[in-house]
């Protein structure tokens, strides 16, 4: 069966870094896009970055453009976020999900599965 298990995550002080990692199983993983979102308390779950099958193309929220990015190693089935400069408004659980093609891959509705989460809390 499919699983997504996400790693890295932690507590840092803002303007540190963390690496993010998603282990994925049970499937071709070269074959689909994946993606990064995030969900903070009592806020919505939202797009961070999206990533094509090979890794030649990617996508950023505009909040994370130029501090985090998006990377993947098919050999490994591993998808990777590398987040620098972070700030206290980056605290939230972090999920990798495997998106269903030909959906948006900025919206959470267009993946079929979901890691369990990791939480990054960023302190000022």
């Amino acid at each position: 069966q499919v699983q997504l298990v996400e790693s890295g995550g932690g507590l840092v002080q803002a303007g540190g870094s963390l690496r993010l990692s998603c282990a994925a199983s049970g499937y071709t993983f070269s074959s689909y896009y994946m993606g990064w979102f995030r969900q903070a308390p009592g806020k919505e779950r939202e797009f961070v970055a999206a990533i094509s099958w090979s890794g030649g193309r990617t996508y950023y929220a505009d909040s994370v453009k130029g501090r985090f990015t998006i990377s993947r190693d098919n050999a490994k089935n591993t998808l990777n976020l590398q987040m620098n400069s972070l700030k206290p408004e980056d605290t939230a659980v972090y999920y990798c999900a495997r998106r269903m093609p030909p959906g948006d891959y900025a919206l959470p509705r267009s993946y079929d599965y979901w890691g369990q989460g990791t939480q990054v809390t960023v302190s000022s």
